[in-house]
């Protein structure tokens, strides 16, 4: 408490008077250009990864990065989407998951936070989608690979979620916003993002203006001289299960989506 403290000091008597007219317009009304949906986990700091200014992200953060479908309940990660969209005009949202995720470790042993955890157990069966999925296609797989798999499935798990409610479905239909799958790397701090067209998870920065948030990120192709970031085992999980388009990109396709799913969640989600 004593280092918050101190925080707060400094940011009174340096950051606040360097910023003071940021601070005045901030208080006659926020204009955030997207909505960032993530995990509550210390080690992520939206602003921080984007070097965002403040009053540019509308954030969301919540265990496991987790959207409940519409009308499953009428908690804040709902009424926080319908105001981003609706009040802000916010057109452009991020789900992003993380590397080393409690609440997807959770959500591999489910069954086991009944007792200790019963609220966390509740919370983490808005996932439910996610554990079936990994359960059934990926069960050769254990530790930290199927760790990795789960998260990057969760997020678009996630995304089909966000596509249930009303105010984003009437958007996307009318082609006024875009959502994009993100993956964050504590070890490395490389962001990965979800390519629909490849059915693969790519480095972000290996792709053309990544500073732009709001131009289309996960379109372009995979150069074949970029980092791989997933591991070969991984890669044979996915292609073990279903059969990718032609390509010769190597990426490691995270997703088991049928054509049917990629098109609900995708359609009309990118800019034209």
């Amino acid at each position: 408490m004593k280092k918050l403290i101190k925080g707060l000091r400094e940011f009174k008597s340096s950051y606040f008077p360097a910023n003071e007219e940021l601070f005045e317009q901030l208080s006659h009304g926020q204009k955030p250009r997207v909505l960032f949906i993530t995990c509550s986990d210390s080690r992520i700091d939206p602003n921080l990864i984007t070097q965002a200014g403040l009053g540019e992200l509308f954030v969301i953060r919540n265990a496991g990065n987790i959207i409940p479908p519409y009308g499953a309940t009428n908690g804040g990660e709902g009424a926080t989407i319908e105001y981003a969209i609706q009040a802000l005009d916010i057109q452009q949202i991020i789900i992003c998951g993380h590397s080393h995720c409690g609440a997807m470790k959770g959500l591999m042993k489910l069954d086991s936070l009944r007792v200790e955890m019963p609220l966390v157990h509740d919370w983490l069966k808005y996932a439910e989608a996610t554990r079936r999925l990994v359960k059934d296609n990926y069960s050769n797989y254990e530790g930290e690979d199927l760790l990795e798999i789960i998260i990057a499935e969760n997020v678009l798990t996630q995304i089909e979620n966000l596509r249930t409610y009303p105010v984003i479905r009437s958007k996307l239909h009318q082609g006024q916003i875009s959502i994009y799958a993100w993956i964050y790397q504590i070890e490395t701090g490389e962001v990965l993002t979800y390519d629909a067209q490849k059915h693969a998870y790519v480095l972000l920065l290996n792709q053309p203006s990544p500073s732009q948030i709001d131009e289309r990120l996960s379109s372009p192709p995979f150069t074949s001289n970029g980092e791989r970031p997933f591991t070969k085992n991984q890669q044979q999980a996915f292609q073990s299960f279903h059969k990718p388009p032609i390509s010769t990109d190597t990426g490691f396709p995270m997703t088991v989506l049928s054509p049917e799913q990629m098109e609900r969640i995708y359609r009309g989600s990118t800019t034209k």
